[in-house]
């Protein structure tokens, strides 16, 4: 048994990983690379896709799920594996990032292509390959996320995917993984914890009230998949302690994704079940209001304050967050709430130094608005997370993170006398 990465390799996105066993080839995640890296998508896969036997995704993140349909678009025709949470959201994430693309890799016929080999696998069911045996485990980063268990030639792997923050209240918590001869690990936050999910959300609650107070707007970039219903899941149970305003979902693909939450009431954690058996939605706070059409988005930067707007890219890599902000963040009143990562060299880490101005669509905007910074909402596993998750494993090879950070995790790994790599693209590993 092998495992070859193909993506995520001491970077963050891409995630692709061939696992040889049996006599079978299964490719584990199919991701787009983003940011700096996303030239690479329109290269080869390093491997044939017509000889890829088989397909498991661990959640529906571009970064993981992103070049299924180039796969598909350069011969793959075998079947998809997915829980029934993935597969939907999925659909979302994919007609949604073609919509986006400069410079697309694959068309809407790859996506539907891709769509209609997607197979159930539910967490704790075995698919039989020939010798090989592959499982999912809940990962509680997304609804439906998992990581991979695989078992052949009297060898066990276990395939982290992206393991979610255990602290927060949605999702259930990542379970443990079994004893493995080797786990490929993600690393994303591996050189510190969190901060702690409750003291995150009371500093969240008081910038609220302080703003909305005053009159002002609570700008908020969110991720249209799981942290933009986090924060509406927090508005829902807290908003008792906030003075009234309007909250906007400022995102159609949030809107949709929003929509079908109700659909995925058994991958959620206890507490949001139990929402939901009252007959109560925990998504939809009071006030709440999708905002589909463009002109609808305008008009909320001439409308007076108080009020709170959720909108995309989470990252400020585009989208309608950035016309917000630019009628937004001279306005002192006014707070910028950043409650996802934000890349080095990004208009967002930009914002965080705190410049006198910064310049957004082309226009120098005054930076008059209050910024904070709230790391404790990211959705995966912190350094002390992850060391608990991977506590007795015996070898682990780490990926999916910036190498200062899997070199920092690797570390504390070794001195407790785990045997520890980085994985490196295209090199086979032997489990």
């Amino acid at each position: 048994m092998r495992i070859v990465p193909f993506g995520a390799a001491r970077e963050v996105t891409g995630s692709a990983h061939l696992l040889l066993a049996g006599g079978r080839r299964v490719l584990l995640d199919c991701g787009m690379f983003q940011g700096k890296e996303e030239a690479r998508n329109h290269a080869p896969f390093g491997f044939d896709p017509k000889e890829v036997d088989a397909v498991l995704l661990t959640h529906a993140h571009l970064d993981h799920v992103g070049r299924l349909p180039k796969l598909f678009r350069e011969g793959y025709r075998g079947p998809v594996y997915a829980t029934r949470a993935t597969a939907l959201l999925m659909e979302i994430v994919l007609e949604d990032a073609l919509k986006v693309m400069d410079e697309p890799f694959f068309g809407p016929e790859d996506v539907e292509e891709a769509l209609g080999h997607l197979r159930p696998l539910e967490y704790g069911e075995w698919l039989r390959l020939g010798a090989l045996s592959l499982a999912f485990g809940q990962a509680g980063h997304l609804p439906g996320s998992a990581f991979v268990v695989a078992q052949g030639e009297g060898r066990t792997l276990v395939y982290s995917g992206d393991l979610g923050n255990r602290e927060k209240d949605v999702l259930p918590d990542p379970s443990p993984p079994p004893l493995a001869d080797l786990v490929l690990a993600e690393g994303t936050y591996g050189d510190r914890p969190h901060r702690p999910y409750r003291e995150t959300v009371r500093e969240f609650l008081e910038i609220l009230g302080k703003t909305l107070s005053q009159g002002g707007k609570v700008l908020i970039p969110t991720f249209a998949v799981e942290r933009a219903q986090e924060i509406l899941y927090v508005l829902y149970t807290h908003g008792h302690r906030l003075p009234r305003a309007p909250i906007y979902l400022d995102s159609p693909m949030a809107g949709r994704v929003l929509a079908l939450y109700p659909r995925l009431v058994r991958y959620f954690s206890e507490e949001v079940q139990a929402h939901f058996l009252q007959g109560k939605n925990p998504f939809r706070p009071a006030g709440l209001e999708v905002v589909e059409h463009t002109e609808a988005s305008k008009a909320l930067n001439r409308a007076p304050g108080p009020m709170v707007v959720l909108a995309g890219s989470g990252m400020l890599a585009g989208g309608r967050i950035l016309h917000h902000l630019k009628h937004g963040l001279s306005d002192p009143r006014n707070a910028l709430v950043f409650v996802g990562y934000q890349p080095r060299g990004g208009l967002g880490a930009e914002i965080i130094a705190r410049p006198p101005a910064v310049r957004i669509l082309g226009e120098e905007v005054p930076l008059r608005a209050s910024v904070h910074t709230l790391g404790g909402f990211s959705g995966h596993a912190g350094q002390d997370e992850l060391l608990d998750w991977l506590q007795g494993e015996p070898r682990v090879v780490l990926v999916h993170g910036e190498e200062e950070k899997l070199l920092a995790l690797g570390k504390l790994l070794a001195l407790r006398g785990q045997e520890v790599s980085l994985a490196r693209f295209g090199e086979g590993v032997p489990v």
